[in-house]
């Protein structure tokens, strides 16, 4: 009886370490898959405010330690990965450098290295009524609106082209400005096909620009709208006309002072 008494003592110690051995496992399973979820990891901020389309210098940038878990996935682990590239976006000081806001620009200008790919950059000569009293800024969006004459002395216009992407206004592709200014130029970013369709509708005619809502994405249809035009009249000539003198069939006699008119006999 003391036998078996002693036996289920000892069965029972040994089931409770392998149970406390299991659970000692399991916690330490837990806490380095957390220790491991919580690793930091080096990502690259903004040590200075970046301008919009300005080179990134080794000067600009800084690092800060995050946990695995509280980064986004497509940011910068390297400065020197981002030296040399163009801030295609305004970077305020401490902001994590994401990768869609940079552009390498390789060779050319900064407003090349804005354009994207398969994209092309067209300017349009403007003055205050076309370019929309000033009111154009890089990054707004417009649509172009073409009118020419027919053979038949009538107007039409239609809007050709829609939601383009206004890159520069004269020679500055800052979005940091808001106030309106007069400008003469306007750098659109379009297909090659649509390069095609401006410089066809500005030879054949006049182009206007209108500026879009930045929340509008709706094409309205390519209507095209007649007006007629009524021709210049001719300047009227004035006709000089003479009265007909009455005929004078009779006989004038004079004698002295006296002037005497008698009818001639038919």
């Amino acid at each position: 009886m003391k036998r078996r008494g002693l036996l289920l003592i000892m069965i029972s110690l040994v089931l409770a370490v392998s149970a406390a051995w299991v659970a000692r496992n399991w916690i330490q399973a837990r806490l380095n898959a957390s220790a491991s979820t919580d690793a930091s990891e080096q990502v690259v901020v903004a040590a200075m405010e970046i301008p919009f389309g300005t080179k990134v210098e080794a000067r600009h940038l800084g690092t800060i330690a995050l946990p695995r878990s509280a980064q986004v996935g497509n940011h910068y682990q390297r400065p020197e990965d981002v030296v040399g590239l163009i801030a295609l976006q305004k970077i305020i000081s401490g902001e994590i450098l994401l990768k869609e806001r940079f552009a390498d620009r390789q060779a050319g200008s900064t407003l090349a290295a804005i354009v994207k790919p398969d994209m092309r950059a067209v300017t349009v000569r403007v003055d205050d009524v076309i370019g929309v009293a000033g009111f154009l800024m890089p990054g707004n969006h417009v649509d172009v609106v073409a009118a020419h004459l027919e053979s038949n002395q009538r107007a039409v216009t239609r809007t050709v082209l829609h939601d383009l992407n206004v890159l520069a206004v004269d020679q500055s592709a800052s979005q940091d400005k808001d106030q309106p200014v007069v400008v003469r130029a306007v750098t659109l970013e379009m297909t090659p096909k649509q390069a095609e369709i401006l410089v066809k509708a500005r030879e054949e005619g006049k182009i206007q620009l209108t500026l879009r809502n930045p929340l509008d994405k709706s094409v309205s249809d390519d209507t095209e709208v007649v007006a007629e035009v009524a021709p210049s009249k001719p300047a009227s000539r004035k006709v000089r006309t003479t009265e007909p003198r009455p005929s004078n069939n009779g006989i004038t006699i004079i004698r002295g002072t006296n002037v005497h008119t008698s009818e001639s006999a038919t």
